[in-house]
Protein backbone atom coordinates (compact mmCIF):
# COMPACT_ATOMS: atom_id res chain seq x y z
CA UNK A 1 0.00 0.00 0.00
CA UNK A 2 1.05 4.07 -0.49
CA UNK A 3 1.75 5.50 2.97
CA UNK A 4 3.62 8.67 4.34
CA UNK A 5 6.25 8.14 6.81
CA UNK A 6 8.24 9.93 8.57
CA UNK A 7 12.12 8.80 10.42
CA UNK A 8 14.26 12.14 11.65
CA UNK A 9 11.99 14.28 14.27
CA UNK A 10 14.51 17.17 13.42
CA UNK A 11 13.46 17.32 9.60
CA UNK A 12 9.74 17.91 10.46
CA UNK A 13 6.82 17.93 7.76
CA UNK A 14 10.50 18.21 5.50
CA UNK A 15 11.20 14.76 6.21
CA UNK A 16 7.96 13.24 5.22
CA UNK A 17 8.31 10.41 2.43
CA UNK A 18 5.77 8.52 0.05
CA UNK A 19 6.59 5.11 -0.10
CA UNK A 20 5.50 1.51 -0.55
CA UNK A 21 4.29 -0.20 2.91
CA UNK A 22 2.53 -3.58 3.60
CA UNK A 23 -0.73 -3.84 4.42
CA UNK A 24 -1.26 -4.02 7.56
CA UNK A 25 -2.90 -7.26 9.98
CA UNK A 26 -6.03 -7.46 12.02
CA UNK A 27 -4.68 -8.07 15.69
CA UNK A 28 -7.66 -9.19 18.26
CA UNK A 29 -10.34 -6.43 18.61
CA UNK A 30 -9.05 -4.42 15.36
CA UNK A 31 -10.65 -3.85 12.20
CA UNK A 32 -9.09 -3.16 9.06
CA UNK A 33 -10.40 -0.26 7.50
CA UNK A 34 -9.34 0.98 3.53
CA UNK A 35 -8.70 4.65 4.23
CA UNK A 36 -11.07 6.97 1.83
CA UNK A 37 -9.96 10.73 3.29
CA UNK A 38 -7.17 11.55 6.54
CA UNK A 39 -6.67 14.28 8.95
CA UNK A 40 -3.28 15.45 9.59
CA UNK A 41 -2.42 18.01 12.41
CA UNK A 42 0.94 19.72 12.18
CA UNK A 43 1.96 19.12 16.09
CA UNK A 44 1.87 15.83 15.91
CA UNK A 45 5.71 15.69 14.98
CA UNK A 46 6.18 16.88 18.00
CA UNK A 47 4.74 14.31 20.31
CA UNK A 48 6.80 11.25 21.78
CA UNK A 49 4.04 8.69 20.48
CA UNK A 50 4.99 9.43 16.70
CA UNK A 51 8.48 8.15 17.31
CA UNK A 52 8.29 5.55 19.97
CA UNK A 53 6.09 2.92 21.46
CA UNK A 54 4.72 3.03 25.08
CA UNK A 55 7.81 1.19 26.53
CA UNK A 56 9.65 4.50 24.78
CA UNK A 57 11.56 2.20 22.15
CA UNK A 58 11.77 3.63 18.56
CA UNK A 59 9.05 2.63 16.24
CA UNK A 60 10.28 4.61 12.99
CA UNK A 61 9.46 4.79 9.84
CA UNK A 62 5.79 5.27 11.07
CA UNK A 63 3.25 6.27 9.53
CA UNK A 64 1.54 9.84 11.24
CA UNK A 65 -2.19 10.86 11.08
CA UNK A 66 -5.09 9.90 13.00
CA UNK A 67 -8.32 10.95 11.82
CA UNK A 68 -9.55 8.90 9.44
CA UNK A 69 -13.15 8.00 7.37
CA UNK A 70 -13.35 5.00 5.07
CA UNK A 71 -14.52 1.36 4.88
CA UNK A 72 -14.12 -1.09 7.07
CA UNK A 73 -12.59 -4.86 5.10
CA UNK A 74 -11.50 -7.27 7.84
CA UNK A 75 -12.47 -7.87 11.34
CA UNK A 76 -10.10 -8.84 13.91
CA UNK A 77 -10.50 -11.64 16.18
CA UNK A 78 -13.01 -11.15 18.80
CA UNK A 79 -14.37 -7.56 16.96
CA UNK A 80 -17.69 -7.13 17.51
CA UNK A 81 -20.14 -3.88 17.00
CA UNK A 82 -18.75 -3.31 13.16
CA UNK A 83 -18.98 -5.01 9.93
CA UNK A 84 -17.16 -5.73 6.77
CA UNK A 85 -18.16 -3.26 4.16
CA UNK A 86 -19.25 -0.79 7.21
CA UNK A 87 -18.33 3.38 6.17
CA UNK A 88 -16.79 4.27 9.64
CA UNK A 89 -14.98 7.66 11.15
CA UNK A 90 -12.74 8.09 13.63
CA UNK A 91 -9.47 8.50 16.09
CA UNK A 92 -6.26 6.25 15.31
CA UNK A 93 -4.04 4.86 18.37
CA UNK A 94 -1.19 8.00 19.10
CA UNK A 95 1.26 5.67 19.56
CA UNK A 96 0.34 2.96 16.56
CA UNK A 97 0.61 4.06 12.87
CA UNK A 98 -1.74 5.94 11.55
CA UNK A 99 -3.71 7.23 8.65
CA UNK A 100 -1.74 8.81 5.60
CA UNK A 101 -1.87 6.02 4.05
CA UNK A 102 -4.39 3.14 1.94
CA UNK A 103 -5.10 0.99 4.80
CA UNK A 104 -5.11 1.34 8.57
CA UNK A 105 -5.61 -1.22 11.59
CA UNK A 106 -7.40 0.18 14.40
CA UNK A 107 -9.36 -0.73 17.33
CA UNK A 108 -12.93 -0.78 16.91
CA UNK A 109 -13.70 0.97 19.72
CA UNK A 110 -12.12 3.99 18.33
CA UNK A 111 -15.12 4.09 15.42
CA UNK A 112 -17.91 4.89 14.60
CA UNK A 113 -20.55 4.93 11.91
CA UNK A 114 -20.25 7.43 8.87
CA UNK A 115 -23.96 7.96 7.48
CA UNK A 116 -23.77 7.58 3.86
CA UNK A 117 -25.12 11.18 3.75
CA UNK A 118 -21.98 12.56 5.48
CA UNK A 119 -18.86 12.55 2.65
CA UNK A 120 -15.89 10.75 3.39
CA UNK A 121 -13.73 14.38 3.19
CA UNK A 122 -15.84 15.54 6.08
CA UNK A 123 -15.95 12.71 8.73
CA UNK A 124 -11.91 12.61 8.01
CA UNK A 125 -12.40 16.46 9.49
CA UNK A 126 -14.15 15.72 12.08
CA UNK A 127 -12.59 13.44 15.07
CA UNK A 128 -9.68 15.92 16.41
CA UNK A 129 -11.20 19.11 15.92
CA UNK A 130 -14.88 18.07 17.18
CA UNK A 131 -13.49 15.71 20.09
CA UNK A 132 -11.73 18.31 21.43
CA UNK A 133 -14.23 20.59 21.16
CA UNK A 134 -16.58 18.44 22.53
CA UNK A 135 -14.56 17.66 25.46
CA UNK A 136 -13.26 20.79 25.92
CA UNK A 137 -16.76 22.26 26.88
CA UNK A 138 -18.91 19.75 28.15
CA UNK A 139 -16.71 17.31 29.46
CA UNK A 140 -13.86 19.06 31.15
CA UNK A 141 -15.59 22.76 30.96
CA UNK A 142 -18.97 21.49 32.11
CA UNK A 143 -20.97 24.03 30.02
CA UNK A 144 -24.09 25.23 31.11
CA UNK A 145 -26.89 27.09 29.19
CA UNK A 146 -26.94 30.97 29.70
CA UNK A 147 -23.19 30.49 30.70
CA UNK A 148 -20.25 32.45 28.61
CA UNK A 149 -17.47 31.24 26.63
CA UNK A 150 -14.46 33.02 25.47
CA UNK A 151 -12.78 30.74 22.43
CA UNK A 152 -10.00 31.73 20.83
CA UNK A 153 -8.58 30.85 17.76
CA UNK A 154 -12.33 31.00 16.66
CA UNK A 155 -11.30 30.64 12.90
CA UNK A 156 -9.46 27.84 13.14
CA UNK A 157 -9.83 23.90 13.03
CA UNK A 158 -11.48 23.25 16.60
CA UNK A 159 -12.27 27.04 17.58
CA UNK A 160 -14.21 26.91 14.53
CA UNK A 161 -16.09 23.88 16.09
CA UNK A 162 -15.88 25.52 19.95
CA UNK A 163 -18.25 28.30 18.34
CA UNK A 164 -21.00 26.31 17.04
CA UNK A 165 -21.29 24.01 20.09
CA UNK A 166 -21.05 26.66 22.13
CA UNK A 167 -23.65 29.12 20.21
CA UNK A 168 -26.27 28.19 22.96
CA UNK A 169 -24.41 29.62 25.47
CA UNK A 170 -23.08 32.82 24.35
CA UNK A 171 -19.79 32.70 22.66
CA UNK A 172 -16.87 35.56 22.28
CA UNK A 173 -14.38 34.32 19.36
CA UNK A 174 -10.85 35.54 19.06
CA UNK A 175 -8.24 35.64 16.61
CA UNK A 176 -6.44 38.44 13.83
CA UNK A 177 -8.63 41.05 12.21
CA UNK A 178 -8.73 38.88 9.18
CA UNK A 179 -10.63 36.62 11.46
CA UNK A 180 -13.48 38.51 12.06
CA UNK A 181 -16.20 37.40 9.61
CA UNK A 182 -15.14 34.06 9.92
CA UNK A 183 -15.59 33.67 13.25
CA UNK A 184 -19.14 36.02 13.27
CA UNK A 185 -20.04 33.14 10.50
CA UNK A 186 -19.62 30.07 12.91
CA UNK A 187 -21.39 31.94 15.81
CA UNK A 188 -18.90 34.31 17.58
CA UNK A 189 -21.51 36.83 18.91
CA UNK A 190 -18.57 38.98 19.58
CA UNK A 191 -14.97 39.07 18.41
CA UNK A 192 -11.82 40.64 19.64
CA UNK A 193 -8.93 41.48 17.51
CA UNK A 194 -5.50 40.01 19.99
CA UNK A 195 -3.88 43.01 18.23
CA UNK A 196 -5.81 45.77 18.36
CA UNK A 197 -8.64 44.99 20.87
CA UNK A 198 -7.95 44.91 24.56
CA UNK A 199 -9.30 41.61 25.94
CA UNK A 200 -9.83 42.33 29.66
CA UNK A 201 -12.46 44.48 28.25
CA UNK A 202 -14.88 41.47 27.59
CA UNK A 203 -16.01 40.95 31.37
CA UNK A 204 -16.35 38.19 33.24
CA UNK A 205 -16.65 34.84 31.72
CA UNK A 206 -17.58 31.69 32.59
CA UNK A 207 -15.49 29.25 30.49
CA UNK A 208 -12.41 30.32 28.74
CA UNK A 209 -10.98 27.59 25.69
CA UNK A 210 -7.64 28.35 25.24
CA UNK A 211 -5.61 27.10 22.03
CA UNK A 212 -2.90 29.57 22.51
CA UNK A 213 -1.24 29.27 25.77
CA UNK A 214 1.87 31.82 26.85
CA UNK A 215 0.52 35.47 27.96
CA UNK A 216 -2.82 35.18 26.47
CA UNK A 217 -4.02 32.23 28.83
CA UNK A 218 -2.37 34.40 31.53
CA UNK A 219 -4.55 37.53 30.62
CA UNK A 220 -7.78 34.72 30.04
CA UNK A 221 -7.30 33.71 33.46
CA UNK A 222 -8.03 37.38 34.82
CA UNK A 223 -11.56 37.12 32.78
CA UNK A 224 -12.79 33.74 34.83
CA UNK A 225 -16.05 34.65 37.24
CA UNK A 226 -16.09 32.70 40.43
CA UNK A 227 -16.75 29.07 39.78
CA UNK A 228 -15.27 29.20 36.16
CA UNK A 229 -13.01 27.35 34.03
CA UNK A 230 -9.91 27.44 31.93
CA UNK A 231 -10.05 24.97 29.22
CA UNK A 232 -6.23 24.46 27.64
CA UNK A 233 -4.63 22.01 24.99
CA UNK A 234 -1.57 23.59 24.89
CA UNK A 235 -0.53 21.41 28.14
CA UNK A 236 -0.21 22.44 31.66
CA UNK A 237 -1.47 25.64 32.16
CA UNK A 238 0.64 28.66 33.76
CA UNK A 239 -1.78 30.42 35.10
CA UNK A 240 -4.84 29.76 37.25
CA UNK A 241 -8.39 31.59 37.66
CA UNK A 242 -8.30 33.55 41.29
CA UNK A 243 -11.93 30.97 42.21
CA UNK A 244 -11.84 28.63 39.78
CA UNK A 245 -10.54 25.61 38.25
CA UNK A 246 -8.30 25.54 35.14
CA UNK A 247 -7.95 21.96 33.19
CA UNK A 248 -5.53 20.92 30.19
CA UNK A 249 -6.26 17.18 28.63
CA UNK A 250 -5.75 15.46 25.95
CA UNK A 251 -8.11 14.47 23.89
CA UNK A 252 -9.22 10.88 23.55
CA UNK A 253 -11.70 8.79 21.21
CA UNK A 254 -15.20 8.00 21.87
CA UNK A 255 -17.60 6.67 19.53
CA UNK A 256 -20.61 8.39 21.44
CA UNK A 257 -19.39 11.63 21.12
CA UNK A 258 -18.44 10.77 17.59
CA UNK A 259 -22.07 9.87 16.58
CA UNK A 260 -23.35 13.22 18.43
CA UNK A 261 -21.11 15.62 16.09
CA UNK A 262 -22.07 13.43 13.21
CA UNK A 263 -25.42 13.88 14.04
CA UNK A 264 -25.18 17.70 14.31
CA UNK A 265 -23.18 17.91 11.07
CA UNK A 266 -25.93 15.78 9.47
CA UNK A 267 -28.94 18.23 10.58
CA UNK A 268 -26.75 21.61 9.46
CA UNK A 269 -26.44 22.60 13.39
CA UNK A 270 -22.34 21.88 12.96
CA UNK A 271 -20.48 23.16 9.84
CA UNK A 272 -16.63 21.67 8.85
CA UNK A 273 -14.02 24.29 8.34
CA UNK A 274 -11.82 22.52 5.62
CA UNK A 275 -8.66 24.29 4.00
CA UNK A 276 -6.99 22.36 1.53
CA UNK A 277 -7.86 19.09 0.28
CA UNK A 278 -5.55 16.74 -1.75
CA UNK A 279 -4.39 13.95 -3.17
CA UNK A 280 -1.99 11.17 -1.06
CA UNK A 281 0.43 11.31 -3.94
CA UNK A 282 1.10 15.18 -3.46
CA UNK A 283 -0.12 15.28 0.60
CA UNK A 284 4.06 16.11 1.70
CA UNK A 285 3.66 19.04 -0.82
CA UNK A 286 0.90 20.31 0.56
CA UNK A 287 1.83 19.66 3.88
CA UNK A 288 5.08 21.85 3.15
CA UNK A 289 3.84 24.22 1.10
CA UNK A 290 4.85 28.01 2.02
CA UNK A 291 1.37 29.42 1.75
CA UNK A 292 -0.91 28.07 4.94
CA UNK A 293 -5.09 28.41 3.89
CA UNK A 294 -7.24 28.35 7.52
CA UNK A 295 -8.84 25.17 8.76
CA UNK A 296 -8.66 21.99 8.09
CA UNK A 297 -6.06 19.72 5.78
CA UNK A 298 -7.58 16.99 4.67
CA UNK A 299 -5.98 14.01 2.35
CA UNK A 300 -8.31 12.43 -0.07
CA UNK A 301 -6.57 8.90 -0.26
CA UNK A 302 -8.90 7.39 -2.93
CA UNK A 303 -10.60 9.82 -5.40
Amino acid sequence: MKAIVVTDQAAGTAGMKLVERPEPPAAINDVIVQIHASGFVPTELAWPSTWTDRRDRDRTPSIPGHELAGVVTALGYGTTGLSVGQRVFGLADWHRDGTLAEYVAIEARNLAPLPGDVDFTVGASLPISGLTAWQGLFQHGRLQAGQSVLAHGAAGAVGSIVMQLAREAGVIGTGRAADRQKALDFGAQEFVDLDNDALEDVGGIDLVFDVIGGDIQKRSAGLIRAGGTLVSIVGPTEARPADGLAVDFVVESDRAQLSEIVQRVRDGRLRTNIGNVSALDDAVATFNATERRAGKTVIRVRP
